[in-house]
């Protein structure tokens, strides 16, 4: 019998990590991305609970912890660079604001990518633009190539994907009420190996993160009832930077100095929430269906969890609308706990006046007492929900590698 076909749009974690697994249940897998080549930049990303677990079944989880950016923890810091309190990285079981697999989102894009490419068709620089679902099967138009048809397609694409419009044009972005700019800029003497987190008056947050590049990844972040910024020119995105951080103390300086000389990206931040993540045989995983937001410290869990239930699934049904189904009825429970953030978040940890300030400062220092980590334990079970709070099945279709530590 001939293979199944598959076309999964995005290749950045969700997109290769469903082609390993499909393509070990025996699928015909094609990747497409609108990029002309792998975006390896990127800032951090970590891998927890569930999500560590598909990283073992697909033995991956070596050549990650090799790649890890060499955090050792998070620290926050007042206007001096004085630390307030500090969180140590967490352990294999996922505690700590940083995880013991902390590595940048490129790099991992990178290993996913280099896992799969002798045996997944990756075509770069087209996306998809038309999608005709005829029941039985469905055929993809492309900007650049000739159409081509498939058994199911998934679309496996960021928060404000394009292609999901095709197959679900009324869904809509979720908004947080808060803007970051990401940006890479020079290490120092001064710098260390420590995730810095700096709150100013003015809803104003930034960070600095080392990691294994010899760089500091920096992240400006501002709370904004204003709409629309995502969508200006970059030189206007940075005037506006520019003037809302200006004198917020810190390094703050430092990093808006690098607007002018270094790339950087600038998005709103949003969680995707949408009741159905399917139509026919066209479905969507990862950010693409349900983006926790970067707040959450789980889209990368979700996004390798979702890939593999999802490819399970695929490979032990008779159609992709079957799949689909089962897919979203597992998921959904581990979703919706995730897009749970911490009450009054966003708005909690970016305040507004000097005396918020002040009270999110004492509070950070009381997280980090000693009795607070023996009453509580470490400050990540508070800020992210537990990562492994779904069962993974076992799918004897993907022919797992690694050595699965299983779990409760």
């Amino acid at each position: 019998m001939a293979s199944r076909s598959v076309l999964v749009s995005g290749a950045s974690i969700a997109g290769p990590a469903l082609a390993h697994w499909l393509h070990r249940a025996g699928w015909a897998v094609t990747v497409v991305e609108r990029f002309d080549g792998l975006r390896e930049a990127g800032q951090n990303i970590d891998v927890r609970g569930a999500g560590r677990e598909v990283v073992r079944r697909m033995g991956l989880e070596e050549q990650i912890l090799a790649a890890r950016t060499g955090e050792l923890g998070s620290t926050i810091v007042d206007g001096q660079g004085r630390s307030l309190a500090s969180f140590a990285a967490g352990t294999s079981d996922g505690d700590g604001l940083t995880a013991e697999m902390e590595i940048l989102r490129g790099d991992f894009a990178r290993l996913l990518h280099e896992s799969t490419a002798r045996d997944v068709e990756y075509v770069f620089g087209d996306q998809i633009t038309a999608l005709d679902d005829t029941g039985d099967a469905v055929t993809a138009s492309f900007l650049n190539g000739p159409a081509r048809t498939f058994d199911a397609v998934v679309v496996a694409e960021g928060l404000t994907s394009r292609t999901r419009s095709l197959v679900l044009p009324d869904a809509e972005v979720t908004g947080l009420g808060l803007y970051m700019a990401y940006l890479t800029i020079e290490r120092t003497a001064a710098d260390d190996d420590w995730w810095r987190w700096y709150f100013a008056p003015g809803g104003r947050q930034v960070t600095l993160r080392p990691d294994n590049h010899g760089t500091i990844r920096a992240t400006l972040s501002v709370a904004s009832s204003v709409g629309g910024l995502e969508d200006l020119e970059p030189a206007d995105q940075a005037r506006i930077l520019r003037r809302t951080f200006r004198g917020a103390g810190w390094e703050t300086e430092r990093v808006l100095a690098a607007l002018d000389r270094d790339a950087f990206y600038f998005d709103a931040v949003g969680q995707m929430r949408i009741p159905r993540w399917s139509r026919g045989r066209v479905g969507l995983v990862g950010d693409a269906a349900y983006c926790p937001s970067p707040l959450s410290g789980m889209g990368t869990s979700l996004s390798l969890v979702g890939a593999y239930v999802l490819a399970g699934e695929l490979a032990s049904a008779p159609d992709p609308l079957g799949a689909f189904a089962r897919f979203e009825t597992l998921m959904r429970p581990y979703v919706d706990r995730a897009q749970k953030l911490l009450p009054g978040a966003p708005a909690i940890v970016h305040p507004r006046s000097r005396a918020g300030v002040a009270a999110l400062r004492t509070a950070v220092r009381l997280a980090g007492s000693p009795l607070a980590r023996r009453l509580g334990g470490v400050a990540g079970r508070v800020i992210a929900p537990p990562a492994d709070a779904i069962e993974l099945p076992r799918y004897p279709a993907l022919r797992e590698t690694g050595h699965p530590a299983g779990l409760a």
